[in-house]
Protein backbone atom coordinates (compact mmCIF):
# COMPACT_ATOMS: atom_id res chain seq x y z
CA UNK A 1 0.00 0.00 0.00
CA UNK A 2 1.36 3.42 -0.87
CA UNK A 3 1.65 6.32 1.56
CA UNK A 4 -0.98 8.20 -0.38
CA UNK A 5 -3.41 5.31 0.10
CA UNK A 6 -2.59 5.08 3.81
CA UNK A 7 -3.31 8.81 4.25
CA UNK A 8 -6.67 8.42 2.52
CA UNK A 9 -7.70 5.35 4.53
CA UNK A 10 -9.07 7.19 7.63
CA UNK A 11 -11.26 9.46 5.49
CA UNK A 12 -12.53 6.46 3.53
CA UNK A 13 -13.40 4.54 6.71
CA UNK A 14 -15.21 7.55 8.16
CA UNK A 15 -17.26 8.04 4.99
CA UNK A 16 -18.19 4.35 4.97
CA UNK A 17 -19.26 4.55 8.60
CA UNK A 18 -21.38 7.66 7.92
CA UNK A 19 -22.93 6.00 4.89
CA UNK A 20 -24.20 3.11 7.02
CA UNK A 21 -25.90 5.62 9.36
CA UNK A 22 -23.92 4.91 12.50
CA UNK A 23 -20.98 6.50 14.17
CA UNK A 24 -19.19 5.63 17.37
CA UNK A 25 -21.10 8.54 18.93
CA UNK A 26 -24.52 6.97 18.29
CA UNK A 27 -25.79 5.56 21.58
CA UNK A 28 -26.80 1.91 21.45
CA UNK A 29 -30.47 1.09 21.82
CA UNK A 30 -30.91 -0.24 25.37
CA UNK A 31 -31.79 -3.91 25.14
CA UNK A 32 -30.76 -4.06 21.47
CA UNK A 33 -32.12 -2.76 18.19
CA UNK A 34 -35.26 -4.92 18.44
CA UNK A 35 -36.33 -2.83 21.47
CA UNK A 36 -36.67 0.34 19.39
CA UNK A 37 -40.11 -0.83 18.20
CA UNK A 38 -41.70 -0.58 21.66
CA UNK A 39 -43.24 2.79 22.45
CA UNK A 40 -42.63 3.33 26.15
CA UNK A 41 -44.33 6.52 27.32
CA UNK A 42 -41.75 8.91 28.77
CA UNK A 43 -43.26 11.52 31.08
CA UNK A 44 -41.86 14.94 31.79
CA UNK A 45 -39.37 15.13 34.61
CA UNK A 46 -41.23 15.25 37.88
CA UNK A 47 -40.42 16.05 41.46
CA UNK A 48 -39.31 13.23 43.72
CA UNK A 49 -40.44 14.87 46.94
CA UNK A 50 -41.93 13.03 49.90
CA UNK A 51 -45.44 13.57 51.23
CA UNK A 52 -46.45 13.06 54.86
CA UNK A 53 -48.70 10.03 54.36
CA UNK A 54 -48.96 7.09 51.96
CA UNK A 55 -52.69 7.82 51.69
CA UNK A 56 -52.06 11.37 50.48
CA UNK A 57 -53.96 12.46 47.39
CA UNK A 58 -50.92 14.54 46.40
CA UNK A 59 -49.02 11.43 45.27
CA UNK A 60 -47.99 10.97 41.67
CA UNK A 61 -47.66 13.07 38.56
CA UNK A 62 -51.35 13.04 37.59
CA UNK A 63 -51.03 10.19 35.08
CA UNK A 64 -52.80 6.86 35.33
CA UNK A 65 -50.86 5.01 36.51
CA UNK A 66 -48.41 7.56 37.88
CA UNK A 67 -44.77 6.92 37.02
CA UNK A 68 -43.14 9.71 39.02
CA UNK A 69 -43.97 12.57 41.32
CA UNK A 70 -44.45 13.12 45.03
CA UNK A 71 -44.64 9.90 47.07
CA UNK A 72 -44.56 8.66 50.65
CA UNK A 73 -41.31 8.06 52.46
CA UNK A 74 -41.74 4.27 52.71
CA UNK A 75 -41.38 1.76 49.89
CA UNK A 76 -42.50 -1.81 49.31
CA UNK A 77 -40.56 -5.06 49.42
CA UNK A 78 -39.65 -6.38 46.00
CA UNK A 79 -41.93 -9.37 45.53
CA UNK A 80 -45.32 -10.38 44.17
CA UNK A 81 -48.46 -9.10 45.92
CA UNK A 82 -52.01 -10.43 45.67
CA UNK A 83 -53.62 -7.31 47.13
CA UNK A 84 -53.45 -3.72 45.93
CA UNK A 85 -50.61 -1.67 47.35
CA UNK A 86 -50.64 2.10 47.88
CA UNK A 87 -49.56 3.86 44.70
CA UNK A 88 -47.77 6.36 46.89
CA UNK A 89 -45.52 3.56 48.21
CA UNK A 90 -44.59 1.89 44.91
CA UNK A 91 -43.81 5.31 43.48
CA UNK A 92 -40.98 5.38 46.01
CA UNK A 93 -39.80 2.03 44.58
CA UNK A 94 -39.70 3.65 41.14
CA UNK A 95 -37.58 6.50 42.53
CA UNK A 96 -35.02 3.87 43.61
CA UNK A 97 -34.82 2.39 40.11
CA UNK A 98 -37.12 -0.55 40.82
CA UNK A 99 -39.56 -1.82 38.19
CA UNK A 100 -43.26 -2.08 39.03
CA UNK A 101 -45.55 -4.45 37.13
CA UNK A 102 -49.29 -3.99 37.67
CA UNK A 103 -52.37 -5.92 36.62
CA UNK A 104 -56.14 -5.40 36.63
CA UNK A 105 -57.98 -8.69 36.15
CA UNK A 106 -61.40 -8.18 37.75
CA UNK A 107 -63.09 -11.12 35.99
CA UNK A 108 -63.80 -14.28 37.97
CA UNK A 109 -60.67 -16.35 38.31
CA UNK A 110 -58.40 -13.38 37.53
CA UNK A 111 -55.58 -13.91 35.03
CA UNK A 112 -53.08 -16.28 36.68
CA UNK A 113 -51.27 -17.13 33.42
CA UNK A 114 -50.63 -13.45 32.65
CA UNK A 115 -49.57 -12.69 36.24
CA UNK A 116 -47.14 -15.63 36.01
CA UNK A 117 -45.58 -13.93 32.96
CA UNK A 118 -45.18 -10.72 34.99
CA UNK A 119 -43.56 -12.71 37.80
CA UNK A 120 -41.16 -14.36 35.33
CA UNK A 121 -40.07 -10.95 34.02
CA UNK A 122 -39.83 -9.59 37.59
CA UNK A 123 -37.31 -12.34 38.30
CA UNK A 124 -35.14 -10.94 35.46
CA UNK A 125 -34.92 -7.43 36.96
CA UNK A 126 -31.52 -6.17 38.07
CA UNK A 127 -30.83 -7.81 41.43
CA UNK A 128 -29.62 -6.17 44.62
CA UNK A 129 -26.40 -7.29 46.27
CA UNK A 130 -28.49 -9.84 48.21
CA UNK A 131 -29.82 -11.31 44.95
CA UNK A 132 -33.36 -9.91 45.22
CA UNK A 133 -34.70 -8.72 41.83
CA UNK A 134 -35.44 -5.01 42.07
CA UNK A 135 -39.07 -5.22 40.95
CA UNK A 136 -42.54 -5.92 42.28
CA UNK A 137 -45.84 -7.20 40.90
CA UNK A 138 -49.21 -6.06 42.29
CA UNK A 139 -52.85 -5.67 41.31
CA UNK A 140 -54.21 -2.18 40.62
CA UNK A 141 -57.93 -1.74 39.89
CA UNK A 142 -57.44 1.79 38.54
CA UNK A 143 -55.41 0.81 35.45
CA UNK A 144 -56.76 2.01 32.09
CA UNK A 145 -55.62 -1.30 30.52
CA UNK A 146 -55.20 -4.77 31.99
CA UNK A 147 -51.42 -4.49 32.50
CA UNK A 148 -48.83 -1.80 33.12
CA UNK A 149 -45.05 -1.86 33.43
CA UNK A 150 -43.38 1.12 35.07
CA UNK A 151 -39.98 2.62 35.67
CA UNK A 152 -39.43 6.17 36.92
CA UNK A 153 -40.97 8.41 34.20
CA UNK A 154 -41.66 5.41 31.89
CA UNK A 155 -44.90 3.51 31.33
CA UNK A 156 -45.89 0.65 29.07
CA UNK A 157 -49.60 -0.25 28.99
CA UNK A 158 -50.83 -3.54 27.51
CA UNK A 159 -53.95 -5.68 27.12
CA UNK A 160 -51.83 -8.85 27.27
CA UNK A 161 -48.41 -9.31 28.83
CA UNK A 162 -45.59 -9.02 26.30
CA UNK A 163 -42.44 -10.47 27.94
CA UNK A 164 -40.19 -9.18 25.15
CA UNK A 165 -41.40 -5.60 25.65
CA UNK A 166 -40.94 -5.91 29.40
CA UNK A 167 -37.40 -7.24 29.00
CA UNK A 168 -36.67 -4.21 26.81
CA UNK A 169 -38.14 -1.92 29.46
CA UNK A 170 -35.89 -3.53 32.08
CA UNK A 171 -32.90 -2.57 29.92
CA UNK A 172 -33.78 1.02 30.91
CA UNK A 173 -33.91 0.26 34.65
CA UNK A 174 -32.17 3.02 36.65
CA UNK A 175 -31.83 5.29 33.58
CA UNK A 176 -34.01 8.15 34.86
CA UNK A 177 -34.44 7.24 38.52
CA UNK A 178 -33.46 10.03 40.92
CA UNK A 179 -31.96 7.48 43.35
CA UNK A 180 -30.85 4.63 41.05
CA UNK A 181 -29.40 1.25 41.99
CA UNK A 182 -30.86 1.15 45.49
CA UNK A 183 -31.48 -2.26 47.01
CA UNK A 184 -34.74 -3.87 47.91
CA UNK A 185 -35.92 -6.26 50.61
CA UNK A 186 -37.80 -9.48 49.76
Amino acid sequence: MTRRMLRALPALLLSLCLACGSTSEDPPTPGGEHCARFAFTLSDDSTASHVSSCSSTACGNGENPPNSGPHCNTWLSCRGYTTEQPRCAWLHNLEHGHAVFLYNCPEEGGCPDEVAKLEAVRAQATPTSNGIPRALVAPDAQLPKRFAALLWRRTYLMDTVDPEALECLLALQDKDAPEPNLGCLP
